[in-house]
């Protein structure tokens, strides 16, 4: 009988991350899953719940080394955990910016830089980083969350290139609106400024509502899930709406995507 993949996927408290990591649970994987404060975190059957905050780097080291000593080793990292802000770029102060690449870009270094060299040792490994139709489309009022979402596109794509000679293969997942709590309890910019009151307005409103109409989680879970243990692809987009603004973007000229955009943000 074929050894079961352990697989590691962070930010399993709720959303996308609790859900691919049931679906590992449900293909007969031996599972771990990331939180940042077990005492507070609901069990999830089929899952090992490790205490990991992806901001600090003792924590991630820590937590690679527990997983490793309780399963021998680290067949696929899912980079899942991440945050989110609504405001103009003018007016999201540093302090801000960085925290959020704190958790969305520094966060996902950390965790590759902590597995790789047991995915290098083991001569093999698949890296799902999960990305975002804004780590290709714009995003007005969330300029932030789309730049790190772009550099997450960069980053993996760069590190393809270098790790495919140890058998490690890392591959994009790029979700549409999903029915998390990510965009429905994203931060504000603190020192917001009045000139953009009126359209920050209509997009945080559009979010909204967006997320609230989404699927929920399960299509991108299993898109997850494919990404991991099939055949490798750069990158998968779930089906439906994420899919149809990947083609969008690659087919249609720059002017109707734009317009496109703005219409779906509520922009004139």
């Amino acid at each position: 009988m074929a050894t079961s993949k352990v697989v590691l996927v962070t930010g399993v408290s709720s959303g996308i991350g609790r859900a691919a990591a049931e679906q590992f649970a449900r293909q007969g994987c031996e599972v771990f899953g990331t939180v940042r404060n077990i005492s507070t975190a609901a069990p999830l059957p089929g899952v090992t719940l490790i205490e990991m905050d992806v901001r600090n780097d003792d924590s991630v080291l820590h937590a690679i080394a527990e997983i490793v000593g309780a399963a021998g080793r680290i067949d696929v990292l899912v980079n899942n955990a991440g945050v989110n802000m609504i405001g103009a770029v003018e007016e999201t102060n540093m302090t801000e910016a960085m925290s959020l690449f704190e958790t969305n870009v520094f966060g996902i270094m950390r965790t590759l830089q902590a597995v790789l060299p047991h995915m290098r040792k083991q001569r093999s490994g698949r890296i799902v980083n999960v990305s975002s139709v804004l780590g290709f489309l714009p995003a007005p009022y969330m300029g932030l969350y789309s730049a790190s979402k772009h550099a997450i596109e960069g980053l993996s794509e760069t590190l393809d290139h270098e790790v495919r000679q140890f058998g490690i293969r890392v591959t994009l997942v790029e979700p549409a609106y999903t029915r998390t709590s990510l965009e429905t309890n994203s931060p504000q910019a603190k020192s917001t400024l009045a000139a953009y009151d009126r359209e920050r307005n209509i997009v945080a409103a559009a979010v909204a509502r967006a997320t609230n109409e989404a699927p929920e989680p399960y299509a991108v879970a299993t898109t997850i899930v494919d990404a991991a243990l099939g055949k490798w692809r750069m990158r998968r987009t779930p089906a439906g709406q994420a899919s149809l603004l990947g083609t969008l973007r690659r087919f249609l000229p720059a002017g109707p995507v734009d317009a496109s955009l703005r219409k779906q943000f509520g922009l004139s």
